[in-house]
């Protein structure tokens, strides 16, 4: 048993690593831009240091509820920073102008809005757009926050910190379901750390405000409900997820053997009641911007977002460089579509011919799945690793953990004059991963932050 002083010595520890772990995601938020790689690289650093020791801390008593207010509070901090690592942000400004004018922003070329006198859309505004060539693609609930964003000022600053209210009310409430499942899976509760802790979600959704916080949200929400078996609200929360991002339409086929396998009449049943209340939901929100170009529009913009956007991947950047050598110039044309159907095949293949496991063991199945979605597909963000991380604390699998901290390291492609991939970062990056991949599923051995989850 602890004796009083040792008691004070752990709280004082405790203390100080909070107050650098505040301030080196303070540092983050507040002070570098995207090209400050050095500052960028500090900051991460002390981040992932403070935050892997946490991992390891046996905690007593309130000392892990302490450590969960101390990420909910770098969360509330980072509510009044702007972006500075993403330009994403003025997208989002610039499609909830055009909701607020009446506008539907699945219908208007960005170039084709400048000249309209609409309120609130500028040249200024639209010079740092990074996707003045498409057609926008973001679903439903984001646009409603854009959207709400944008009814109180014109200030970029203002809309910022409005978006960034609901991600935090999204954050704390992920965090709250966390504890929930965790509590239900019988899982130990200092699991939320791998997710609540980890400094690139931190970063990254509040900081650089990314709507995966949102989605993740729904989705763990929509998973409670399910493990407490009210299907109906599930699938409305379900399909809020899909609406918020399209990535967990990739969960949905892994549904058809984890619901009442058992009975074959109740499976049926409930299952394509699930699947009814997701569509409808999805239909629902969709529907205020239906017309008749929405579907082209929104189909060309996701072609062209897997036909020419390249960043950070492992497969495809293996056959560019052999598509390089056969033609002589960049195949992604082709191979990005061909990865595309390649990953759906093996999703489709892991949903439907994995052994019937339980919704308990439902994590695992969708961890290997957003894993292999994003080893096939073309474009891969830090804030990408946002879903993989989250169900890192509802498995035994670690390798996401390390793999947040290398991600990182992409920063360094912003650090000169002109933007410029450095390809023996992505080697590196990859190489660890699957080094620790086949470490942890090959060799059935996880890693030394297993925080004794068994």
């Amino acid at each position: 048993m602890l004796g009083h002083s040792d008691t004070s010595k752990t709280r004082l520890w405790l203390i100080l690593l909070g107050v650098l772990f505040i301030f080196s995601t303070s540092f983050l938020g507040f002070i570098p831009d995207q090209s400050d790689f050095n500052l960028i690289a500090s900051g991460y650093l002390l981040g992932f240091a403070i935050y892997f020791i946490a991992l390891n801390i046996d905690f007593r008593g309130n000392e892990l509820n302490w450590m969960i207010g101390l990420a909910i509070f770098a969360r509330l901090i980072l509510t009044f920073s702007f972006p500075n690592f993403s330009d994403d942000i003025y997208r989002f400004i610039w499609d909830g102008q055009l909701i607020s004018n009446g506008l539907n922003p699945f219908e208007v070329f960005p170039k084709d809005a400048l000249d309209q006198g609409l309120e609130g859309i500028s040249h200024e505004l639209y010079e740092q757009l990074n996707s003045q060539e498409y057609y926008t693609i973001y679903p439903p609930v984001s646009q409603a926050i854009f959207f709400l964003s944008t009814c109180f000022s014109d200030s970029w600053q203002v809309s910022s910190i409005i978006m960034k209210v609901f991600m935090l009310a999204f954050e704390i409430g992920s965090i709250v379901c966390l504890i929930k499942i965790l509590a239900h899976l019988e899982l130990p509760k200092k699991n939320i750390l791998i997710y609540a802790l980890n400094p690139l979600i931190i970063i990254e959704i509040m900081g650089n405000l990314h709507f995966e916080g949102a989605m993740i949200f729904f989705l763990l929400a929509a998973y409670y409900l399910l493990l407490k078996s009210k299907f109906t609200l599930s699938g409305v929360l379900f399909g809020l997820a899909v609406c918020s991002k399209l990535l967990p339409l990739l969960f949905l086929p892994s549904l058809f053997r984890r619901i009442s396998p058992s009975v074959e009449s109740t499976f049926w049943k409930k299952l394509i009641t699930y699947y009814f209340v997701v569509g409808a939901t999805i239909l629902v929100c969709f529907l205020p911007l239906l017309s008749e170009t929405f579907f082209l529009n929104f189909a060309n913009s996701l072609d062209l977002y897997f036909r020419k956007f390249e960043f950070n991947a492992s497969i495809y950047y293996l056959l560019r460089a052999i598509g390089d050598q056969i033609a002589g110039y960049n195949l992604i044309a082709w191979f990005g579509p061909i990865l595309g159907i390649l990953s759906l095949s093996f999703i489709l293949g892991i949903a439907f011919f994995k052994q019937k496991e339980s919704l308990q063991k439902w994590p695992d199945t969708l961890l290997i799945t957003i894993v292999v979605y994003l080893l096939f597909t073309t474009t891969v963000h830090p804030w990408y690793l946002s879903l993989p991380i989250v169900l890192c604390c509802l498995t035994s699998f670690r390798f996401p953990i390390i793999w947040s901290a290398l991600i990182c390291l992409t920063y360094f492609n912003y650090a000169g004059d002109e933007y410029h991939e450095h390809l023996w970062l992505v080697a590196i990056e990859y190489g660890v991963l699957f080094g620790l991949l086949v470490y942890e599923v090959y060799f059935g051995k996880r890693l030394i932050l297993t925080m004794r989850v068994q």
